[in-house]
C-alpha cells in the first residue's frame, strides 16, 4: 500500500501539468481499451456474478454488480465523453487588481492523489478514473470483493490507456487486494500520500469512513429519496414520475424510497399510484390510509421511512401538506435527491427552498440524480455533505484553488 501512495504521489504531480489534450487523449485511449478488453472483462465479471449468486446476494445487488455488453460500451462511452468537457484546471475563478498594483487571480488546480473507496458497482472504476484524470488527479481505487475481478479488469485496461498516451500508469490503480485492511490504510492517508477519501457505499462503509479517516472526506450517504405528491398535482404526471422514481433502476442511490401523498388529493391520488406501483411489481407499504387504499399493501413501521431498500419496495405515507412533508424529509432523508409534483408553482418554490438535499426537483423523477444527467459526463457520486462539494460530484468538483499575484516591486509597509 505504501508504495501505490508513493507512485500515486508522482503520477499526480505529473498530471497536475498535463495539457487538456494529453489527458483528453489519455481518456479516448483508456476508453478504447476498455472495448479492446470486453471480452476479459465480461468474463471477469461473470465469475463475480457467479460468486454472488453463490452467497446468496439480492436481486438488487446483483443488479448493480452485472456488466453486459450494452452496459460495458456505456461505461466506455462516459469514459471517451469526459474528453469533451472543459478542462477544470486552470480555469479563472476570480481576479481582481488591489489599490497597491497587485493583480490577483483564483485559478482552479488539482486536489492531489484522491482514495475512492467502494463497494459492487464496477462503473465505478472508470467512472472515478476517468473523473480524476480529467481535473489533474490520481486515484487510487479500492472496490469491495464483489466486485473485484471485474474492477481489476477495467483498471488494468484504463492503465494501458494511459501509456499508450505517455502518462503515467500508476494514476489509476486499483488497490490489488481483498484485505480490508486496506481500508483502514487508505483512511489513514498512506502516511500523506492520499489528499481526500471518497466513500461509494452503504451506511455502514460511509459510517466507518466517517469515524476512521484522518483526511477529509467527500461525504456520501446512502438515498433515501422522496416524492411528494401535492395537492395540486397532476394525477397522470404524478404515475408516471413516481413509477419511474421507483422502478426505473431499483438499485441506484436516485430511487426513491418513499412516497408521500398530500391528504388533501389522497381521495383521488392515492389509489391510483398505489395501484399503478403494485402492479409494476413493486411491494408497498403504508399506514394506514394507505392500506385501507389496497388490500395488498402491507403496515409500514417507523423503520421503513428511514430505509434505503434498493428493491423493488417503497414506502407509502399520507401527510398534512406542505409542512408536514418538508417535516418527514427533514426527520427521516438523506439529504441526497427529493421531489415535488405540483402544479402550483409557490410551493414548489417552497419546496425547493426549504428542504435541504444535495438535490430538489419539481415535477421530474428523482432518476435524474446523476453527473451524466446534469451533463458532467460522469461522476464519482452523490455529495449529501455541505463541505466543498454537493450533488453529482463532477470534474469541476475535483479541483481546488490556488492564489496567483502579480506584482511590480510591491513591498507591504
Amino acid at each position: 500500500m505504501r508504495d501505490i501512495g508513493r507512485r500515486a504521489r508522482l503520477a499526480a504531480r505529473r498530471l497536475a501539468i498535463a495539457t487538456a489534450d494529453e489527458k483528453n487523449a489519455a481518456l479516448r485511449a483508456m476508453a478504447a481499451r476498455i472495448r479492446a478488453a470486453s471480452a476479459a472483462i465480461l468474463a471477469a465479471n461473470a465469475e463475480d456474478v457467479a460468486e454472488a449468486q453463490a452467497k446468496g446476494q439480492t436481486p438488487a445487488f446483483l443488479d448493480r454488480l452485472t456488466l453486459n455488453s450494452e452496459r460495458l460500451a456505456d461505461i466506455a462511452d462516459a469514459v471517451e465523453s469526459i474528453a469533451a468537457l472543459p478542462d477544470p484546471v486552470g480555469r479563472v475563478l476570480a481576479q481582481f487588481e488591489r489599490p497597491n498594483g497587485l493583480r490577483i487571480e483564483r485559478v482552479a488546480t488539482p486536489l492531489g492523489v484522491i482514495g475512492v473507496i467502494f463497494e459492487s458497482r464496477p462503473n465505478v472504476t472508470a467512472d472515478a478514473g476517468a473523473l480524476c484524470l480529467k481535473a489533474g488527479n490520481a486515484a487510487i481505487l479500492r472496490t469491495g470483493s464483489e466486485s473485484f475481478r471485474t474492477s481489476l479488469a477495467i483498471a488494468e485496461a484504463m492503465g494501458q490507456g494511459l501509456s499508450d498516451a505517455g502518462l503515467p500508469s500508476d494514476a489509476i490503480r486499483l488497490v490489488p487486494t481483498r484485505d480490508r485492511a486496506a481500508v483502514g490504510a487508505m483512511l489513514s492517508g498512506l502516511e500523506g500520500q492520499i489528499d481526500v477519501i471518497v466513500p461509494r457505499g452503504g451506511k455502514s462503509l460511509v459510517a466507518r469512513v466517517q469515524d476512521e479517516a484522518r483526511v477529509p472526506v467527500f461525504a456520501h450517504l446512502e438515498g433515501i429519496c422522496h416524492v411528494f405528491v401535492h395537492a395540486k398535482a397532476d394525477l397522470k404526471m404524478a404515475k408516471g414520475i413516481v413509477l419511474n422514481a421507483k422502478m426505473r433502476r431499483t438499485g441506484v442511490c436516485g430511487s426513491a424510497e418513499t412516497l408521500l401523498v398530500d391528504r388533501a388529493c389522497a381521495a383521488t391520488h392515492l389509489k391510483p399510484l398505489v395501484t399503478t406501483l403494485l402492479e409494476a411489481g413493486c411491494a408497498v407499504r403504508g399506514d394506514e390510509a394507505t392500506q385501507a387504499a389496497d388490500p395488498r399493501v402491507t403496515p409500514a413501521t417507523e423503520e421503513d421511512w428511514r430505509t434505503e431498500y434498493l428493491d423493488a419496495i417503497i414506502a407509502v405515507r399520507v401527510v398534512d401538506g406542505l409542512d408536514a412533508a418538508i417535516a418527514h424529509i427533514e426527520a427521516f432523508g438523506s439529504h441526497h435527491t427529493d421531489s415535488i409534483v405540483t402544479d402550483d408553482a409557490a410551493v414548489a418554490e417552497r419546496f425547493m427552498a426549504e428542504v435541504d438535499s444535495a438535490i430538489v426537483l419539481h415535477n421530474a423523477s428523482t432518476q435524474f440524480a446523476d453527473g451524466g444527467e446534469f451533463g458532467f459526463g460522469a461522476e464519482i457520486g452523490i455529495a449529501t455533505g455541505r463541505m466543498h462539494a454537493r450533488g453529482p460530484v463532477g470534474v469541476e468538483q475535483l479541483t481546488s484553488f490556488k492564489y496567483r499575484i502579480r506584482g511590480s516591486g510591491q513591498i507591504r509597509p
